[in-house]
């Protein structure tokens, strides 16, 4: 074994001890249940189903998305139950409203959480979706002769440096991999560049996770109260300030315009109030309804699939500040004439199949007001865009269905 990952191996049990004072900590923030932290610790809650058990794993909230098209697939063949495991409580309450699959968290990598892990549940095949590696969990596997599969993978040229400074642990890793299924054909090319050969390209489950849920009786009450919708989905510190000021622009033409604010961590709530001064504000938490001309404050988490369908212009926020933005599958699907800022590093594959599709809107701090006044002056412009981004994700619909036969085919 490499001697980087018996050092991993080894601090991974010296700080063992410190862990449950860690994790008791979280749950005291209302970041893990404690009533389930045992599964942490790789104590099951649950029994072994008697049949075939596939585990997938999916680290949070955007990777389980993508993943449960093919997870509902699978568990169509009676003698296959799905085990998911994810590490976050919101992916932990998406899972239980809409994959069917037993439900865990994923222990923490020590030797002793995983062993407990993997001598329970003792899977028959092991998926992990996009980037999750952790080597005492992997080794687990290997060990037991349980093969393991890397689907939409991705790899960062700032990942592939990093594991390019350490060769060996990268062939162990990632060559134990049975197969991967990279995400695009650059993370594809990137993993080959480690020396790992059993990589294809299959595109981004992303395209093809089911749409955000809706609340079409909340939606229709909503739409009565103007024409006019402009969301901001996602946003962080830095960027509510420029969303406010070019709403405020726009009420001179368009005076019924109601500019929905969905910030990325609903705590924030409280300056976004400040940021909006005179204007009307509304905040979703407090059940309290928006006034033409005024913003809406969704300080509220899991109900962008509501407001990707009634605001048929969304910018995504992450992308003014220099954040790296975030997904814009979801408002692609829904039909939503998207707007992006100059930082969307952390989804460049997925920015340039968009763009390419012309189904985004480059925009600066300068030029949001009157790309913003474009669109709503012409509503032919913004449907097209948004027609064109369901159109590109159409386009891998059949990705889930494909993956599963694969994986089916090597059961």
């Amino acid at each position: 074994m490499p001697l980087s990952l018996t050092a991993y191996r080894a601090a991974s049990q010296l700080i063992a001890p410190l862990l449950p004072r860690y994790l008791a900590r979280r749950a005291a923030n209302g970041k893990e249940l404690p009533d389930r932290l045992s599964e942490r610790f790789g104590q099951a809650s649950a029994a072994r189903p008697a049949h075939k058990l596939i585990w997938v794993h999916a680290a949070s909230m955007g990777e389980t998305m993508s993943c449960l098209t093919l997870i509902n697939l699978l568990t169509q063949r009676p003698d296959i139950t799905i085990l998911l495991t994810t590490g976050t409580l919101t992916s932990a309450s998406l899972a239980a409203a809409r994959a069917q699959a037993l439900h865990q968290f994923v222990p923490l990598d020590t030797p002793a959480a995983t062993n407990r892990f993997l001598n329970h549940w003792h899977p028959d095949l092991a998926i992990f979706i996009e980037s999750e590696i952790w080597p005492n969990l992997l080794a687990g596997l290997d060990r037991r002769a349980i093969p393991r599969l890397l689907l939409n993978a991705r790899l960062s040229p700032r990942s592939a440096r990093r594991w390019q400074r350490a060769p060996k642990a990268a062939r162990v890793l990632f060559g134990g991999f049975a197969w991967i299924a990279a995400q695009s054909a650059h993370d594809a090319e990137a993993l080959r560049s480690l020396g790992i050969t059993a990589v294809e390209s299959w595109g981004n489950l992303k395209f093809s996770a089911p749409a955000l849920p809706d609340h079409q009786a909340e939606r229709t009450a909503l739409a009565g109260l103007s024409p006019n919708w402009f969301l901001a989905a996602s946003t962080h510190e830095g960027e509510e300030a420029i969303i406010i000021a070019a709403h405020r622009a726009m009420l001179g033409r368009f005076p019924d315009l109601i500019t929905v604010i969905v910030p990325r961590h609903p705590e924030r709530a409280s300056a976004i109030i400040t940021l909006a001064g005179s204007l009307p504000i509304a905040r979703r938490s407090a059940a309290q309804r928006p006034e033409p001309g005024g913003v809406y404050l969704a300080d509220t988490l899991g109900e962008l699939g509501l407001f990707y369908r009634l605001c048929p212009i969304a910018l995504i926020g992450g992308s003014l500040a220099p954040i790296g933005g975030h997904n814009m599958i979801e408002a692609a699907q829904l039909g939503c004439a998207i707007l992006i800022g100059p930082h969307m590093e952390n989804f460049i594959e997925i920015t340039t199949a968009l763009r390419a599709a012309g189904a985004v809107q480059d925009v600066t701090e300068t030029t949001l007001i009157p790309t913003l006044d474009q669109l709503l002056t012409n509503p032919d412009q913004r449907r097209a865009i948004g027609q064109a981004g369901q159109a590109a994700c159409a386009q891998l619909a059949d990705l889930p269905a494909r993956l599963a036969a694969r994986i089916e085919a090597m059961l």
